[in-house]
Parts: structure tokens; sequence; C-alpha cells
């Protein structure tokens, strides 16, 4: 009986004869590797094919398409997707809509209209090589802001990494305009169907960021990033001017972000001027910063464009004045003494 070990050995030696023993072992690993992905076909992940057919890209208005007929090299074509949606092929009289359908949804009409008059079983194959119908625009406060053209569902929040990111001019609002684009496919399952009559979506930064909010784009979005709000202090205040905001403020870090109050300040009125919407009329709020110091009011949160008003207290000024005069006056009496 022959031992498999002698078999082995007289197979190398036959082979080593022709071709060296390394190519032979490269050539073996290769069989080996070919027999070990055969039998891993089980764990590879389904193809595009066998997506969810609202989650493939569908076709828009500005695409450019690479049609293919095997083994009719006289009809493959590169078109353009026409203004009202359609394609106009070889030999084919009528035009194919090819709009918000998938590359796969167009090649099955263009084989029938192939088959129907001119072709036997053909075989197409459509490719969209330029997909610019889904296009999406960020501006505002932003790294890198600019069309992006995408060829799947984006989520806001991908939508923004894109861009870069809030830059430091950032504020705290984001706004997604809504412009009805009609490369918008809607699809019978689409679970996130807007209302046509919705027009601008104000979302604020900290909840997309954080994930609460999750919004999915359609195409022809535009997405602005909001500077920072300002709000306005002056008066007697060490600083004043504009104070940025990216996160909601309350009154006193407002005032401690002018640099705090000046000495003879009229703590009992501190006012609020708020513009009312769409008017050009302001309100008027007052609050005693003694009360808000200990609790009795709550810290008001100022809205964007809030003027903050702090009065000084013209008789407490008075007397401080003539507490630093007498102060000046006895450090000249010993000066001169």
């Amino acid at each position: 009986m022959i031992s498999p070990n002698r078999v082995l050995i007289g197979v190398v030696e036959m082979f080593s004869s022709r071709i060296s023993f390394a190519l032979f072992s490269w050539l073996l690993s290769l069989f080996c590797f070919g027999c070990f992905a055969s039998a891993q076909t089980a764990s590879v992940l389904p193809s595009n094919d066998l997506k969810n057919p609202d989650e493939r890209y569908r076709i828009g208005y500005q695409d450019t398409l690479a049609i293919q007929v095997f083994r009719h090299p006289e009809l493959n074509q590169r078109v353009n997707v026409n203004p009202n949606g359609t394609v106009n092929l070889f030999r084919i009289d009528e035009a194919i809509i090819a709009v918000c359908k998938t590359e796969r949804e167009l090649a099955d009409d263009i084989k029938a209209a192939y088959q129907k008059d001119y072709l036997r079983n053909p075989e197409v194959q459509v490719i969209a090589v330029e997909q610019k119908s889904q296009a999406f625009s960020v501006i505002g406060a932003v790294e890198k802001p600019g069309y992006y053209y995408i060829n799947r569902k984006m989520h806001l929040l991908e939508l923004l990494s894109y861009a870069g990111g809030p830059n430091k001019e950032a504020g705290s609002r984001v706004l997604v305009a809504r412009t009805g684009s009609k490369t918008d496919c809607k699809t019978a399952t689409d679970p996130n169907a807007v209302p046509s009559d919705l027009a601008v979506i104000d979302l604020k930064l900290k909840d997309i960021l954080a994930g609460k909010v999750t919004m999915v784009m359609q195409p022809g979005d535009i997405v602005y990033m909001q500077d920072a709000d300002v709000v306005y202090v002056y008066g007697n205040v060490n600083k004043q001017g504009q104070v940025r905001i990216t996160e909601p403020i309350t009154l006193t870090q407002a005032i401690a972000s002018s640099e705090g109050l000046k000495p003879a300040t009229k703590r009992s009125n501190v006012r609020i001027l708020r513009q009312k919407q769409g008017s050009l009329a302001r309100e008027e709020f007052i609050f005693d910063l003694n009360d808000i110091d200990k609790r009795k009011v709550n810290d008001p949160y100022l809205e964007p464009n809030d003027i903050v008003a702090v009065s000084e207290d013209k008789t407490l000024s008075i007397l401080n004045s003539i507490k630093n005069g007498l102060t000046q006056g006895v450090s000249t009496i010993f000066y001169r003494f």
C-alpha cells in the first residue's frame, strides 16, 4: 500500500521538473484560498441589489447615464437626463422616463423597449456615472460651506460633518430650508415624508449634536448654520456692547460677561428691552437683581437681540463721589505735611 506522504512527494517531484517549487507553492496557496473563500460566501454582506429599494440611488434631472447593451456595442451610449426627466436611446422611437427610477428599474424598462420591436432577450446595464441630482447646500457658520452631491440617504448631522461642522462663529440654531426639489422622489414606504407646505425648519444645534433630533435630508435642502446670537448690555457696566451667545444665557450671566457692574448701580431697576415679533416696538421687563440673588424670582433667560439696560443710582453715585473726594482730600493733606 502506497502511503499518502509518498504520493504527495511524487506530485511535488513531478511539478518541480517543470516549474519551480516556489511557483507550485504559490499556486497551491491560491487554490486553498479560493476554497476557503467559497466556504465563507454565506457571511458576505448583501449587495446593493438586495437593499431596500427606497435606499437605492434614484436617477435625477441632472444625472449622466451610461447605457450598455451586451453583445450590441452599437447601442451603447452615454446620455444626459432631459429636462423633462426622460432619456432618448438609439433605435427606440419614444423617450423613456428615467427620473426617480433606480438603475435596475431603468435597465428593465430599456430592456422591455428593445425587446418589443428590435432585440430578443437583450441584457441591459445602466450606471449613473455622474450623480448630480441629489444636491444639498450648507451655508453660514460652517468650516466648508458649499454644494454637496450625495448619492444616498443622509441625516442632517452627517451633512454638517461633511461641511466640517460649526465654526467658531456658529450660534445655537440651524435652519433647514426645504425647497421642494423635483429630484425628491416620493416612495410609498418613506416614513420621513414631509408635508409640501413646510418650507423652513428651525432646530437647535445642541439637540442635533446630542442625537435628540434626527432629520433625513431631501434633495434641494439648504442648511443654514446661523451665526452666534447676540444680546446688548449697556449702561452702568464695566464693558458695554455686544455679548455673543452660543448657549442660552441669563440676565446675570450677560452682566457677568460685561465684566460686572460699576459702583452706584441701581440694582432694583435693571430693564430688558425685547422687540415684539413682527413689529418694531419693544416690550420692557424690569428686574431686581437683589431678588434674583436671594432667589425670590428666577434669573430670566435672554432672547437674541435683547437689550439689557443697567441704570445708575444717582443718589448713590453722588454719595460715592463725595466719599471719593473726601478720601482723596485726606490723602492730599497727609502728603503736604
